[in-house]
């Protein structure tokens, strides 16, 4: 029979998209469990080494699960001790990713991640679908699903031979055809979703689960700045039944959930604020 296992404690967790409102928010709760961190950034290398120096401060004050044996040497040569690493990884690039788990062997000595946040995504809104070009769809599928596909495929082998992982997509309400974004971008979404309930399927047995967060309005993140930027639209706060943007710590919440509950996959958690 199966074990219960949740344990985060120096798991090896990858999270795309890090520089971001959510994936630093979900980086920081892992963060706190103990978990060792591989973030990726696409064009703000600068909000990483910020979060670097957040993720630091947080250890040497014991706000972390970290054991005490990590090493605290930080000198020029080695200025992040920790089990922590960035990098530069364009999702749209399949040789990219694939260097990217190149990086992953180096740094942390294991081929693949332990848990797998896919949260990198692109969001251009284009509300009506004569304005959506061939190009603009073949991005928005390449970001938001298709790499999803890839760092799937290269981090199952891991997992599948230490018989436990977790894999969390973060999708959208637009998945159920909702939101304030095009066709193109309900379609990436709804996409992802349907990979989430295959793979759920096909590796439960083996320790492994999959599911995804579909946040909708949630506030101070690159697609929603704060909510005078969603004023008159669908998303407006006027229209959202609990009257206020969600929050990106709302979302670190519910990976938490996700992360540490071995007897939950195959679901999507909405999260939107009574939209629905």
């Amino acid at each position: 029979m199966a074990q219960v296992d949740n344990e985060v404690k120096g798991k090896l967790v990858l999270i795309t998209g890090a520089s971001g409102g959510i994936g630093a928010a979900v980086a920081r709760r892992l963060w706190s469990l103990g978990a060792h961190l591989a973030l990726t950034y696409s064009s703000s290398p600068e909000k990483l080494q910020a979060l670097e120096q957040e993720l630091y401060e947080a250890f040497t004050n014991g706000q972390t699960a970290h054991g005490p044996a990590l090493s605290l040497n930080r000198t020029t040569a080695n200025p992040n001790p920790l089990p922590f690493s960035t990098h530069k990884c364009d999702l749209s690039s399949p040789a990219d990713i694939q260097l990217l788990f190149t990086q992953l062997q180096d740094l942390h000595g294991q081929s693949g991640p332990d848990i797998l946040i896919s949260n990198a995504g692109y969001g251009r809104r284009i509300p009506s679908i004569l304005d959506i070009s061939l190009d603009e769809f073949d991005k928005m599928l390449n970001i938001n699903l298709r790499s999803s596909f890839l760092l799937c495929k290269l981090s199952l082998p891991h997992m599948i031979q230490r018989n436990w992982g977790r894999i969390i997509f973060v999708s959208s309400i637009a998945a159920q055809g909702g939101g304030i974004n095009g066709c193109h971008y309900a379609a990436s979404k709804a996409g992802l979703q349907g990979l989430m309930k295959n793979l759920a399927r096909k590796h439960a047995g083996q320790g492994i689960t999959v599911n995804d967060v579909a946040p909708a309005m949630i506030g101070e993140t690159g697609m929603i700045p704060d909510a005078k930027f969603v004023e008159g639209t669908p998303g407006d706060v006027k229209n959202i039944p609990v009257g206020r943007l969600g929050t990106t710590d709302e979302v670190g919440n519910v990976v938490e959930m996700l992360v540490k509950t071995g007897y939950m996959t195959g679901q999507s958690v909405l999260l939107s604020g009574g939209l629905m």
